[in-house]
């Protein structure tokens, strides 16, 4: 579990592709320094296993399936990255519930200055438009941020310097592609409803 508070930006060192995996690796001082062998870190919002250790790189396989629901198969070396260890029980929950498993990729439509910051307009999948409201949580590339507006599949979020700076999404433009992960709540309030739909349809029967 995270919270989408970026405590890190990684660079990848190197991203090659093994037949149908991708190995990882990564130069991040901090994050290597507090890392042991099977921790698990996210890598712009995706959950990953530390699979190799030397300090300052660590290292990460993706199978497949993780390749299927990100993009972290366009990851290229030089690519900057989004890190952040999971929460413990002694720190503030400073973003909101992020769990590191992405439910889609959104692409990047505009990144429009706004006064000192930046508003970001994405493309979300359509299947998980039902689960973004405005003033709701998502998180993009890992990153927790607040809706400012949605209009179908495009939604809008408001970008402060500190996030423009200490993140990743520094070198993002249009065209590029986040991974986006939508608020768990909002998934489990959807499926609460359609339990409690049927079963009032069995019970009215």
């Amino acid at each position: 579990m995270f919270t989408g508070i970026i405590q890190e930006v990684g660079k990848v060192r190197k991203a090659e592709l093994r037949g149908p995996e991708l190995w990882l690796s990564l130069e991040a001082p901090a994050s290597a320094s507090r890392l042991r062998m099977g921790d698990s870190l996210s890598v712009n919002g995706c959950c990953l296993t530390v699979v190799a250790l030397e300090p300052p790189l660590v290292s990460f396989q993706a199978v497949s399936e993780t390749l299927n629901r990100t993009v972290l198969g366009l990851l290229r070396e030089g690519s900057l990255v989004n890190l952040e260890s999971p929460l413990t029980l002694s720190e503030p929950l400073g973003g909101h519930f992020v769990q590191g498993h992405v439910d889609g990729t959104g692409e990047i439509l505009k990144v429009a200055p706004e006064g000192q910051g930046a508003r970001l307009t994405v493309r979300i999948p359509e299947a998980l438009e039902r689960y973004v409201i405005e003033k709701g949580s998502i998180a993009l590339d890992g990153i927790s941020l607040t809706v400012a507006s949605v209009r179908g599949r495009e939604i809008e979020v408001a970008l402060i310097p500190h996030t423009l700076e200490n993140t990743a999404l520094k070198s993002k433009g249009p065209g590029d592609y986040l991974q986006v992960e939508v608020d768990m709540l909002a998934k489990y309030v959807e499926k609460l409803a359609f339990v409690k739909a049927r079963e009032d349809k069995t019970h009215e029967g």
